[in-house]
């Protein structure tokens, strides 16, 4: 018989630490890895262009950035919820984003999915934090959810069949949509069912986005049912090419005769089976498929080049073997988002099993005939009207069920937006138990239309929320710096700038603690082409919260607290964050007089964290000490919320030499 049961699994892992104590005023920092040079959008069928085009972030609001991890790891424990038949045993982490850690085959022992030995999170994710490894559930925006390392809410359910069920869901906050994923195994299936929900509780279309990452050992073939795939690579183009040989005559579909990190989206025709699969040398491995709406299907490498090896040991232990992605989305690429009416969702099974297929065939040169023999093998295991079937059975009769015992909880974003709206979702309920310190301040503001002011005990910064609604309730509330900082936030998230800077300066003019607001301010003039002003306001913060950070006045600035004024770490949190922001727009302007007394103001834990040892490079540099700064790369140091495709260490090292630079640094993503 099927059982769900809570275990504990020990990994070396980096603690995740504290999140960025600012707001995420800008759009993710990664967001240009994803972009398409606007010459080939023209070319491109005008679908996919316009849902390329469709509701690009304006910024991360309201998640925040996620940067307080480190590189040092120790044992730790990590709950875990086991889902395990006869067949199969799949180990899932509720409280890192539901991601399926393991999918491991008892018959033949054979574990199907990469699974990563340690937990290292690097910066992947829209929000930064994000860790390698296992299935992943991706929902929000092109790149890695935010929810990559957070908790969902997890409890049983009954299944179709009537076993037991795993059920995770959460409100999503970049889009503002709620999402359930449901996860069991028919007694003696070789195969996991997923079913997936997303709904648009609201009276507005949303955006939508969702691709299932699946990690595979690297030294594998990927098939699907394509004879064509839209490669999309770092250096922004979008091309249709044919699938499995590529220019130069190399097949690509080996993730190992890649050189560098690429995508390839099959080209999926219309009306055949949607299925993925990753073979090893002996014609075994996994296979992925799904009911048609889910109809994109992917294959990342990280290539064999220098900066693609470095990322792998970046992102796990060295010596390890690598890994590939097999993907499943919503639609044909990443780059791509859909529209979801008033009211309605998006909702389909997706099934993750092990695959048997003739080794002479699948890996063979005939492409068709291999794909033919992997259908047929996949046809014998898992019939395409049994999929079919096991979805209407789910989404008929179990989608809507209520849970039983819970496993885990989430966060109490979701509960707040039912109390908030209203909203009827069944199957998937929020209550207000759920609602935590974060939440309460606007709880308070929907119960009295009032922002409280912070209160003793509470964080530094008020969580925002920009949603229209909760924008229009502080635009009725009584006008004190904590609501205009709140206020501007939404107002710029909404894309109105030129009113949130308003906000921003009414709120300074009575403010007893200013950093908030100069921070804010200091972004907007950034982003509005005004570096020399912007380099002034982030300066005037940093000076701001060094002089208020031990004061009681502390406790009447917008979101800041006399407890998050006076307790040491959250002092040196901000002072850091901060900091890193002031000495970027210093050094961008051409500053390093001003830079070098900032640097000398730091916490001497700032100093060093690998990110400012890399500003110590800038600064000795910008100050004509090349030798020193040769000296910080040859004593060694390590970014760890270095961004996916960032090229600033090689920018930098051939400032001062014309040699190779070395493989502890070498991330580049894109041929030179």
């Amino acid at each position: 018989m099927t059982t769900v049961r809570r275990a504990v699994l020990t990994l070396p892992a980096a603690p995740l630490g504290p999140d960025n104590p600012l707001p995420a005023l800008r759009a993710p920092a990664g967001a240009g890895a994803h972009a398409v040079d606007p010459r080939t959008l023209a070319e491109l069928p005008r679908d996919m262009a316009r849902g390329i085009g469709r509701d690009p972030l304006r910024s991360l609001l309201p998640a925040p950035v996620r940067d307080g991890y480190g590189r040092e790891r120790t044992p730790a424990d990590l709950d875990t919820i086991v889902i395990e038949n006869d067949r199969l045993r799949v180990t899932v982490l509720p409280g890192l984003g539901g991601r399926v850690h393991s999918l491991h085959h008892k018959p033949t022992g054979r574990e199907l999915l990469y699974r990563n030995p340690v937990f290292q999170p690097a910066a992947f994710a829209l929000n930064g934090a994000w860790f390698s490894g296992g299935v992943e559930w991706n929902i929000g925006a092109t790149g890695h959810t935010t929810l990559s390392c957070s908790p969902l809410h997890a409890a049983t359910v009954r299944a179709p069949d009537g076993g037991p069920m795993l059920r995770l869901w959460e409100w999503e906050r970049l889009r503002d949509l709620p999402f359930q994923v449901d996860l069991w195994l028919p007694e003696g299936s070789d195969f996991l069912y997923v079913g997936v929900r997303i709904r648009n509780p609201h009276e507005r279309t949303a955006p939508v986005y969702w691709w299932s990452n699946i990690a595979v050992p690297e030294d594998r073939r990927v098939l699907a049912p394509a004879d064509a795939a839209w490669h999309h690579g770092y250096e922004r183009g979008l091309s249709r090419v044919p699938v499995p040989v590529t220019e130069g005559g190399t097949d690509r579909t080996y993730p190992l005769n890649s050189t560098h990190a690429a995508d390839w989206f099959y080209d999926l025709p219309e009306g055949r089976r949607r299925w993925i699969a990753a073979l090893d040398a002996d014609g075994t491995g996994l296979v992925q498929t799904s009911t048609d709406p889910l109809r994109g299907r992917k294959l990342f490498v990280w290539g064999t080049g220098r900066g693609g090896r470095r990322w792998q040991e970046w992102l796990t232990e060295p010596g390890t073997p690598g890994y590939a992605e097999i993907q499943a989305g919503l639609a044909r690429t990443q780059l791509e988002h859909l529209e979801l009416a008033a009211g309605a969702e998006f909702s389909w099974l997706e099934a993750y099993g092990p695959l048997a297929a003739d080794p002479a065939t699948a890996l063979g040169e005939d492409w068709g005939a291999a794909r033919a023999d992997v259908e047929r093998s996949l046809s014998g295991a898992l019939p395409r009207a049994a999929v079919d079937a096991a979805y209407t059975a789910w989404r008929e009769g179990a989608a809507d069920l209520a849970p039983e015992e819970v496993l885990a909880a989430g966060s109490g974003w979701g509960a707040l937006e039912v109390l908030r709206g209203g909203h009827e979702l069944p199957g998937t309920p929020f209550p207000e138990s759920t609602l935590g310190p974060e939440q309460e301040p606007w709880r308070e503001l929907l119960r009295t239309g009032v922002l409280p002011a912070p209160v003793t005990g509470a964080a530094p910064l008020i969580a925002p929320l920009v949603a229209s609604p909760w924008r229009d309730m502080l635009e009725t509330a009584p006008a004190d710096p904590t609501t205009e900082y709140q206020l501007g936030i939404a107002q710029w998230h909404a894309g109105d700038r030129a009113q949130a800077v308003r906000s921003w300066e009414r709120g300074l003019k009575e403010a007893g603690t200013r950093w908030p607001l100069l921070y804010c301010l200091a972004v907007a003039d950034r982003e509005d082409g005004h570096p020399e002003r912007a380099a002034d306001h982030f300066e005037e913060a940093f000076t701001d919260h060094e002089a208020t950070a031990g004061g009681a006045e502390a406790a009447t600035g917008p979101g800041t607290t006399t407890a998050g004024a006076d307790d040491g770490e959250g002092r040196v949190l901000v002072a850091t964050a901060l900091g890193r922001e002031a000495l970027d727009a210093l050094l961008a302007v051409d500053r390093p007089d001003r830079a070098r007394a900032l640097w000398h103001r730091l916490p001497d834990s700032a100093r060093r964290r690998g990110a400012f040892r890399l500003i110590e490079v800038r600064l000795l540099l910008a100050e004509r000490r090349p030798d020193e700064a040769r000296a910080v790369f040859d004593a060694g140091f390590e970014v760890a919320d270095l961004r996916e495709g960032a090229e600033v260490l090689g920018e930098l090292w051939r400032r001062f030499t014309d040699e190779l630079l070395p493989d502890a640094y070498e991330f580049r993503m894109r041929p030179s």
